[in-house]
């Protein structure tokens, strides 16, 4: 029984062409096992490297991420060193003397450009301990109007000399003149002897 739409063709195609299909059966039996022994355990394998290049190059970037800071870390120490290395050569006065020599003279000078009375100035040096910097400690008293005040303390603060106001203490003068009476504890830092 021949028929164009059904199963008798279908074996009549295979009775007539069996080497064929014998041969087409092979060939997809051995496509079929080459994929599941070869084909399929190295797509795993190379899934893995992908997966393993990824994480190394997280990591790479993250190592490169702590280098750079570790970098700049070091940078900055290495600048910070500079710079105190060059406040203490340059704006530190070198001695107690020196530190002396540069509060006293700037300071009446100050007081006379601001236009106030330099009335007296006590400089006594205090050991910090475990520091190898001194203060020399300034008290300070002047007279003088409250805008002449101002402009001293604005003067003072903007000087290229390294003072540090500790404390600032106003009255009115005693002699009912209107002045004011400022007296001024002030700092400044010198390197302690034997330390270089």
């Amino acid at each position: 029984m021949d028929s164009t739409h059904g199963l008798p063709l279908v074996r009549r195609a295979v009775a007539e062409h069996r080497r064929l299909v014998i041969g087409l059966g092979i060939a997809l039996a051995v496509n079929l096992l080459a994929y599941a022994l070869v084909v399929y355990p190295l797509s795993q394998r190379v899934a893995n490297v992908a997966q393993r290049e990824q994480a190394a190059e997280q990591t790479l970037a993250a190592a490169k991420a702590e280098q750079a800071a570790a970098s700049g870390t070091l940078t900055g120490k290495s600048r910070a060193s500079a710079e105190l290395t060059t406040f203490y050569a340059d704006v530190l006065p070198q001695s107690l003397s020196g530190a002396r020599r540069l509060t006293y003279l700037r300071l009446a000078q100050l007081a006379r450009e601001a236009d106030l009375n330099y009335q007296r100035a006590t400089y006594e040096p205090v050991v910090e301990t475990d520091s190898t910097l001194t203060r020399l400690q300034i008290q300070l008293v002047l007279s003088g109007t409250y805008a002449n005040m101002r402009d001293f303390i604005y003067q003072l603060e903007t000087a290229p000399e390294f003072v540090v106001i500790d404390n600032v203490q106003l009255a009115e003068g005693a002699d009912g003149s209107g002045l004011l009476v400022v007296t001024l504890d002030l700092s400044t830092y010198f390197r302690s002897a034997g330390v270089s």
